[in-house]
């Protein structure tokens, strides 16, 4: 492990949680340019692999990728330089900006920004579900990727099942099932 990699680990992730506005779906995106484009840390497919996990698992999405892509670098010390470099601005950041924001929330022009913000983080979503999509494409077809979609997306909006049920199920199918017919 060397000193280099921690200060790219503490700069990727600090990057991309002080800019990735709107907390952890927000920077998402961000980390995934840092993780898999910038450092190579991770491919795309493994990267959404850890995405799936991190969504199934409980707790803040940004500190769940961070502590797993730190420990895989640089065992556990890139584990806690990772999630310091998450966690610490943001809190930072926030008793900052909490301060600020209380003291104009009525200006026009706080108002105006959180407005314009909003379709960036939405494009960023829509681009990542897209990456993301793509490898599931790749990985099992368009059959076994349209009929997992088609059946979550009924799961989520016809029979109101949280999605965290929907991910564990998918979890299961995939190990009993698409484990055993994707090569």
């Amino acid at each position: 492990m060397s000193f280099l990699l921690l200060i790219n680990l503490f700069w990727g992730f600090f990057m991309a949680n002080i800019l990735g506005y709107g907390g952890g779906p927000a920077s998402i995106p961000l980390m995934q340019e840092e993780i898999v484009n910038h450092y190579h840390w991770l491919t795309n497919e493994q990267f959404g692999d850890m995405l799936a996990v991190a969504n199934a698992l409980p707790g803040p999405i940004a500190t769940k990728i961070a502590a797993f892509v730190g420990y895989q670098q640089a065992g556990w010390i890139g584990m806690l330089v990772a999630t310091v470099a998450t966690v610490v601005p943001s809190i930072l950041a926030l008793i900052f900006l909490l301060r600020l924001l209380n003291r104009y929330r009525s200006s026009d022009a706080v108002k105006g920004m959180t407005l314009l913000v909003q379709p960036v983080i939405a494009i960023m979503m829509l681009l990542l579900t897209w990456e993301m999509g793509l490898v599931s494409f790749h990985s099992i077809g368009w059959g076994q990727f349209l009929g997992i979609a088609a059946v979550s997306f009924l799961m989520m909006t016809k029979w109101k099942i949280h999605p965290a049920v929907v991910i564990v199920i998918a979890f299961v199918y995939g190990g009993l099932v698409l484990s055993h017919s994707v090569a």
